[in-house]
């Protein structure tokens, strides 16, 4: 029984994801859009995505939920210029819940995804050398590895999300390490984002290097911490 309704989750979920990318090619108004969403993010400017969300209006929440679910799918694109466009049109408090909350769906439909239909699959999705890399990381640091792999800015997000996946963890677990390691990263980029002008690429880019080093120096510690156990045993 639990086997059959393997096979049925699984079937379920590729027809999904069949239906979106044929879509693409078949429907010339979503192809449209999805050319227009992605040469967006390409050019790395938050102001345009800012633009973007914007010109829905009423929807604008709705449509940057949308958008960051899409980014986690679809790795690697960068959330961060969803998470600043939020903040800049939102408010920093409002759009830090709002990156936040859409930030954790897309981890949880990658979670799944993964899940369901397997490493094979995961790896068209993302990458097999992103994936092995991933899969070091985590036995390094075993049940801390979600939390965090979410406190360094420079490990991709979505093949954490789809690599935890592939594991034994419970999805209880790894929902709370995510919002627990994506919390503060999230506010630090929403207040920065609602502050940002044309003229504050500078400061951005300072905070970025502060927040990388305050993530490695965490890094560090639990690397010095693990090998301290190694030699007291």
């Amino acid at each position: 029984m639990k086997q059959k309704k393997k096979i049925w989750k699984k079937i379920v979920v590729i027809v999904l994801i069949v239906g979106a990318i044929g879509s693409y090619f078949v429907i010339p108004d979503v192809k449209a859009m999805i050319d227009r969403i992605f040469k967006m993010f390409a050019t790395g400017d938050f102001a345009v995505v800012r633009e973007f969300v914007e010109s829905y209006g009423a929807y604008a929440a709705l449509v940057s939920f949308a958008l960051m679910i899409l980014q986690s799918v679809a790795a690697p694109l960068p959330a961060f210029l969803i998470t600043f466009a939020n903040a800049n049109l939102f408010g920093w408090w409002k759009g830090a819940i709002l990156s936040w909350s859409s930030a954790m769906a897309g981890a949880a439909l990658c979670f799944w995804i993964a899940r369901i239909l397997g490493r094979d699959v995961v790896e068209r999705l993302t990458s097999k050398a992103g994936l092995q890399q991933i899969d070091v990381f985590f036995e390094k640091h075993g049940k801390l590895s979600i939390l965090i792999a979410r406190l360094l800015p420079f490990i991709s997000f979505d093949i954490v999300s789809y690599a935890a996946g592939l594991t034994s963890m419970s999805f209880g677990g790894f929902l709370l390490a995510t919002g627990l390691g994506q919390l503060p990263a999230t506010i630090v980029y929403s207040y920065v984002g609602g502050m940002l002008t044309g003229g504050a690429k500078l400061f951005v880019t300072g905070l970025f290097i502060l927040f990388g080093v305050s993530a490695l120096i965490v890094l560090l510690r639990q690397l010095y911490v693990e090998h301290q156990k190694k030699v007291e045993k």
